[in-house]
């Protein structure tokens, strides 16, 4: 059963664990935005090559890090210090993140900005991922390595082989 929220009002971490229904959610900032209840069919095979992939890579090499796939809460709290649930305005589910500080790690997601970030674009969620999430996962995470795969299977992020030059020049 789905529960009714007010979209207008603002809600931390704290009111997000609350909500127990069949629908998904990020905040933004406090906002709350609906997801797609499931990724389309070829963001699903875009998401497994990307997942196997990083995975294999970082294991082939040893690596530290950690590749998660949505769900998956990361929590990006406005400030250091401010890391409680009722503190946290921010909650998003990165199509894919690579997380190589353990320390961030949770049974409940990654508490803090993962070492990278990918999103993969459909008609659907080009303009949400590409705007407001990507500017709130900027603006209070820092995150850096933030990139977007869309369904043809080309890659934009900070360079035009992000993905592959980030792995091949970061130590896991």
């Amino acid at each position: 059963m789905d529960i009714t929220l007010d979209t207008n009002k603002r809600y931390t971490y704290a009111d997000y664990l609350t909500w127990i229904d069949n629908q998904t959610r990020e905040l933004l900032d406090g906002f709350i935005r609906l997801m797609s209840p499931a990724p389309t069919l070829t963001q699903a095979k875009i998401s497994r090559k990307l997942l196997l992939f990083l995975g294999n890579y970082i294991e082939k090499n040893n690596g530290k890090c950690q590749v998660f796939t949505a769900p998956f809460d990361v929590r990006l709290p406005q400030k250091p210090d401010e890391v409680a649930d009722d503190k946290i305005y921010t909650v998003v589910q990165p199509d894919l993140c690579i997380v190589c500080d353990e320390s961030k790690l949770d049974e409940r997601g990654c508490l803090g900005a993962p070492d990278m970030v990918v999103e993969i674009l459909s008609l659907s969620s080009q303009k949400y991922d590409l705007n407001e999430k990507c500017f709130i996962e900027i603006k209070f995470a820092s995150i850096v390595n933030l990139h977007f795969y869309n369904s043809r299977n080309s890659l934009s992020g900070y360079s035009p082989a992000s993905i592959r030059a980030w792995i091949l020049s970061t130590t896991f």
